[in-house]
């Protein structure tokens, strides 16, 4: 016996409204992290050093935009602490 397709609407509801939120998180929370990137040099190094692949993103995504020169001056900045 299958079930009634009107019994299964309100699932389909609460299903479809947790995937919107969801989505909506995880805008907003890339979003705020690309924007903390963008604002603070010292994040990016924090980034360099936890997480290099998700700064790689931040450097390719501004290259597409036309925004160039933010690695090579965040590169040149990280040397000089080191010496």
């Amino acid at each position: 016996m299958s079930p009634n397709p009107t019994s299964l609407a309100p699932l389909a509801k609460k299903l479809m409204k947790g995937v919107i939120v969801v989505e909506l998180l995880g805008f907003f929370g890339a979003y705020g992290l690309f924007h903390k990137m963008n604002d603070s040099q010292d994040f990016r190094s924090t980034m360099n050093r936890k997480l290099p692949s998700i700064l790689e993103v931040y450097y390719q995504s501004n290259e597409w935009a036309g925004v160039h020169g933010v690695r090579e001056k965040d590169l040149a900045a990280w040397s000089v602490e080191q010496d």
